[in-house]
């Protein structure tokens, strides 16, 4: 795993980089927010491909625990790739509710992703 730091309007973004799952449970991705946490960041983009297929599927409760300690602690969270294989009504409304407020986003793209953690 490799965290880019991106420097844009005045704000640190911590970008997680890796060729594999780095969160496949709830406890991964609190050790993964108290790591970040820890050096300074309080928004991160993570791609999709970095998370368990299980996180997109609602009902096992893996995604509201992980993402309830990213609002607890205030660190903005931007997901990024293609969630249109995950073809849960549930998650789509979830996506969508999500990406009306500013604590947790799911998006396209890094520009996507960097601009809304950057306030642009």
């Amino acid at each position: 795993m490799n965290i880019k730091t991106h420097n844009i309007n005045d704000a640190e973004i911590a970008e997680v980089i890796s060729d594999r799952i780095l969160i496949s449970t709830a406890e991964n991705g609190l050790d993964l927010l108290g790591n970040l946490y820890y050096q300074g960041f309080d928004k991160i983009v993570i791609h999709e491909v970095n998370i368990t297929p299980d996180f997109f599927d609602l009902k096992n409760g893996i995604a509201g625990e992980i993402l309830q300690k990213f609002s607890n602690y205030r660190v903005r969270l931007a997901t990024v790739g293609d969630l249109s294989k995950y073809p849960s009504k549930s998650l789509t409304d979830f996506i969508y509710e999500s990406n009306k407020g500013r604590q947790i986003n799911f998006v396209n793209s890094r520009a996507e992703a960097l601009n809304v953690l950057s306030g642009k």
